[in-house]
């Protein structure tokens, strides 16, 4: 049966991803059980390195699933930070039909 308190004190190993149209960052590090995805966040410094994320307008995620910043991470999560869109993906698929029906 797992001792609660030896859970309490175990160390949990986390990577933090954020990528830009010219580079993407990969940040690993370790961080106390029951942390949540925004101290996990912080602590990976990406916020200094890309003062440009707001984290109460982006959306966050741990392997392709939105979760709010107060989510408490597993171990082995992949928290991913997400841009916003420049375009609506909708739009261009439509445009881009609308364009290849044109040259027919």
């Amino acid at each position: 049966m797992p001792n609660k308190n030896n859970e309490a004190h175990r160390m949990l190993t986390i990577e933090v991803i954020y990528a830009t149209p010219e580079q993407q960052k990969l940040i690993t590090i370790e961080i106390a059980h029951g942390s949540n995805v925004e101290q996990c966040i912080q602590q990976s410094g990406v916020l200094t390195e890309f003062p440009e994320i707001n984290l109460q307008e982006t959306k966050v995620g741990i392997f392709s699933q939105v979760k709010p910043l107060n989510h408490q991470v597993q171990d082995g999560d992949r928290i991913e930070i997400y841009r916003p869109l420049i375009a609506d993906p909708k739009a261009v698929r439509r445009k881009r039909a609308e364009q290849a029906k044109a040259k027919k």
